[in-house]
């Protein structure tokens, strides 16, 4: 099991469940709300669970997808399609080991023009 929250602890959860290799996420919307780059994991929406939810938030970012975010702190928690049962976890909020590696770039064709992606990984343009 692993467990997670955001920066201030009011929205906390565990995942139950295989979690998917982590994807470092380009696109225009990543890295608007995160800052930068938005490295991701993800598993079936049933393997998150809950342990604290009071100030979790959901933005609309687009007619096919919601992010999910902390209202206290702002930490950016989720992405999750409308039509999928997945949910897409961020890396930070995740307690380590998270025994996990960072496996391919997306989005690529949208990444910043103030940086590189330098590492030997796979890049795909979406």
């Amino acid at each position: 099991m692993q467990t997670g929250s955001c920066l201030c602890g009011s929205v906390a959860f565990t995942l139950d469940g295989d979690l998917s290799a982590p994807s470092a996420c380009h696109c225009g919307q990543c890295r608007k709300q995160s800052g930068h780059v938005w490295a991701s994991t993800s598993t079936h929406q049933d393997n998150l669970n809950f342990t604290a939810s009071d100030t979790l938030g959901w933005f609309r970012a687009s007619d096919i997808a919601r992010r999910g975010f902390c209202s206290k702190c702002g930490s950016f928690l989720f992405w999750q399609h409308n039509d999928e049962d997945t949910i897409s976890i961020s890396m930070g909020p995740l307690d380590e080991p998270t025994n996990l590696m960072l496996s391919r770039h997306i989005f690529v064709a949208d990444k910043g023009d103030y940086y590189d992606i330098t590492d030997d990984l796979p890049q795909e343009a979406q």
